[in-house]
């Protein structure tokens, strides 16, 4: 199964930058599920005294999303498609969120952090190597800090599988085809079913050396689709939540 990945998928998110938001918004529930998965943080005290990461923020979603869950954290948003970066520099933003065109492993290099918390929206399955990105996020946070990655995964079970692909089948690639973004759209599809399922991306988050590793499901019909993980640089245990 070919699939984009980093430079030539970077430059397809810079083509559909334009059109990201509006097709997005034809998913039910796509932002509140990020906002649901920015609050699993915990973030004390609405992140007051925080430095956070929206690590692949895209055209700003995700970044909102961790802004209302910690309105008074400092965050610093990066991705890696300078298209993307720019349609969300078009938008209102405090003067605590700052967005930066890197990669992680650039970011790691210039010095940036150690991160009292990570917010990964959407990230892991499209990078050729999700392994060293996430010992990278790993070096980048703090001792005891949280990681939060939310992530199609699918859960392994036909029917989550068999919904994915009518969903992306009937909606998101004529969409993406309309708009002249096909490939992008039949890269999305692709990659979640070549993707881990949750467990196994759970294990990928453990052999990283992050701990205290959860997975959350999110509401609605992405349920078995998509979900949360959550993690810590330090700490021993794993279990599944029930939806919040």
């Amino acid at each position: 199964m070919s699939l984009m990945r980093d430079h030539d998928l970077a430059r397809a998110f810079d083509h559909a930058s334009h059109t990201y938001d509006r097709l997005t918004a034809l998913n039910p529930g796509y932002r509140t599920d990020l906002l649901r998965s920015a609050r699993r943080l915990r973030l004390p005290e609405d992140g007051a005294g925080l430095h956070l990461l929206d690590l692949g923020c895209g055209t700003g979603a995700s970044t909102r999303a961790l802004l209302t869950a910690a309105p008074r954290a400092r965050i610093t948003a990066v991705d890696a498609s300078a298209g993307m970066l720019r349609r969300a520099m078009t938008k209102p933003w405090p003067a605590r969120v700052r967005f930066v065109h890197l990669t992680a492993e650039e970011l790691a290099t210039a010095g940036e952090g150690p991160f009292d918390a990570i917010f990964a929206a959407y990230l892991f399955r499209n990078v050729t190597d999700p392994d060293t990105v996430l010992r990278t996020a790993r070096a980048l946070l703090r001792r005891g800090g949280r990681l939060a990655a939310h992530e199609y995964s699918l859960s392994g079970a036909r029917v989550h599988r068999a919904l994915w692909t009518a969903v992306c089948q009937g909606v998101a690639i004529p969409a993406g085809t309309f708009t002249g973004d096909r490939g992008l759209y039949r890269h999305l599809w692709r990659s979640v079913i070549a993707f881990d399922t949750a467990p196994d991306f759970a294990d990928r988050l453990r052999r990283a050396g992050l701990t205290s590793v959860r997975i959350a499901p999110v509401a609605g019909w992405q349920t078995g689709i998509v979900h949360t993980f959550l993690a810590r640089n330090g700490g021993s245990t794993t279990t599944r939540e029930h939806a919040q």
